[in-house]
């Protein structure tokens, strides 16, 4: 620990935000990070604690606490403060193959299981990592590295999000020969048309996989497995094959009026902008538009935040986000202790926006729509919506929402995004392959490993775990890579 008292003398600081009613007039990145010397002072804030919570990667009571990858997280904060940059991004990316991404996306669990927080505001790690990534690439540290022998052996991974990714990038160093195919016309999964160009620009997905190929790896667009391509032949082709396809079936909604026009499920909605965005600019209009009506997102999580962020960019006249819990409270309560993930109510940047642009916070707690009404031409028109209170479910224990009788009220909805989760794999990849799902409709394999039950077929991510964090896809296709390693050579050297 370079500076023992660092967390007594310093004061968190992160970069600052564009203010919204300024950054809602494009779709560019709005954080602006700190300088160098600053930077280097929050590294000094780290304990250096006996127990680095911080990369502990554990889930306690269902939710997860420290860095899933295992992070370094006190050996760069300390590299950091001395401005030994180098040295921190060669720790760094021991454990994360895409710091770029995830420190501009992830939600930092790191930092809520920070030693820190217990007595004050907790190091901050995730602009920390931001720094490091950025400072590798103007150095030319992270330029392409291509592995000196290659091995002769040949796996395919089937989709390009983080989970394939990491696996990808994990072989390719090992010196297998690695293609990714992607259904999409983009490379980047869930990266590059789940998350909006303001999380995340498209141009740092493009950066780093032009790294990637420049290293080996063929990457396949517009190649539909199960689909355009045949299963059988990436079998007949290749030693072994990843499915790493994402959760990609979103939950919907079954209530009277769910066919009229004008519902789209968020991910349709958020992928239409970003690629007319990169296609053309908005040029082309073809994309789902909020201009001018009124927007009802129904989900509180970070999906229909993202919605409605992209509303407001569009010129929506309202926007209104309903979610089903009852309101977080604003600190933590008894029996949810550090290092827990802290359930405590946050305002994103979709939500500041919208009390920026309609001075009120678009979330309704405890609601959902009993229904849908749609006009004579069949468009929606409104929704009937129904306050929720919670239940005790007397078979199961497990509290539930029910509707409260004579609640209901009507709200004008001209455009409804349905943000709800998603349920699972889509199946067609997986019957094409023949392997088996579990009742949660994700690839069935034995705990804490990645084969399927198809010889030489393995998957990772979402399509494995379920609806989850991008860290914990990067880490299972880290993991799932080490396996398919082992499975090929015996052995493996891979972390």
């Amino acid at each position: 620990m370079g500076k023992p008292t660092g967390f007594l003398e310093y004061q968190r600081q992160i970069g600052k935000t564009i203010e919204p009613k300024e950054r809602i007039k494009n779709y560019k990145e709005f954080h602006l990070p700190l300088g160098e010397e600053e930077q280097k002072l929050q590294g000094a804030r780290c304990m250096d604690c006996g127990v680095p919570f911080c990369q502990s990667g554990m889930m306690i009571k269902g939710m997860t606490s420290g860095c899933p990858l295992n992070n370094l997280i006190p050996e760069w904060n300390d590299l950091v403060y001395h401005g030994n940059w180098k040295q921190a991004y060669n720790r760094l990316k021991k454990t994360n193959n895409f710091p770029e991404f995830t420190s501009r996306v992830c939600p930092a669990p790191c930092e809520a299981a920070c030693t820190c927080s217990l007595n004050g505001d907790s190091v901050s790690i995730k602009e920390n990592e931001r720094a490091i990534i950025e400072k590798a690439y103007e150095g030319q540290w992270a330029g392409p590295k291509p592995p000196g022998i290659r091995t002769g052996k040949k796996v395919a991974v089937i989709g390009s999000g983080p989970a394939g990714l990491a696996a990808a990038d994990q072989l390719n160093k090992r010196g297998h020969s690695v293609t990714v195919y992607e259904r999409e016309d983009r490379v980047g999964g869930l990266l590059m048309y789940g998350i909006p160009n303001m999380k995340l620009e498209k141009e740092i997905i493009q950066r780093k996989i032009q790294i990637m190929e420049a290293e080996g790896i063929r990457f396949i667009t517009g190649a539909d497995v199960g689909k355009s391509e045949k299963a059988g032949d990436l079998l007949k082709e290749y030693d072994r094959v990843i499915l790493a396809c994402g959760a990609s079936n979103p939950r919907d909604l079954k209530v009277p009026g769910r066919d009229g026009a004008g519902i789209y499920f968020a991910v349709d909605y958020l992928k239409s902008t970003t690629k007319s965005l990169l296609n053309s600019g908005l040029q082309d209009k073809s994309y789902i538009s909020a201009k001018g009506k009124h927007v009802l997102v129904i989900g509180g999580g970070d999906t229909g935040n993202d919605c409605v962020g992209t509303a407001i960019r569009q010129g929506c006249a309202s926007v209104t986000q309903l979610e089903m819990m009852p309101k977080l409270p604003l600190q933590r309560t008894e029996d949810n202790t550090w290092p827990e993930w802290p359930r405590i109510s946050k305002t994103d940047y979709g939500q500041e926006e919208a009390i920026a642009v309609f001075g009120k916070d678009p979330r309704v707690y405890q609601t959902t729509v009993k229904e849908f009404i749609k006009d004579k031409s069949g468009k929606i028109a409104k929704a009937v919506i129904v306050t929720l209170a919670p239940k005790k479910d007397e078979k199961t224990g497990r509290t539930i929402m029910e509707p409260v009788s004579g609640s209901e009220k009507e709200i004008p909805a001209d455009l409804v995004l349905i943000a709800a989760g998603f349920l699972g794999a889509q199946s067609y990849v997986a019957d094409a392959f023949g392997v088996k799902l579990n009742g949660r409709t994700n690839v069935e394999t034995e705990a804490g490993k990645y084969k399927t039950s198809v010889e030489r077929v393995f998957t990772a991510g979402d399509m494995h775990r379920g609806q989850s964090l991008v860290v914990w896809a990067i880490r299972e296709g880290r993991e799932a890579a080490r396996e398919v390693d082992i499975s090929l050579m015996g052995y493996s050297n891979l972390q």
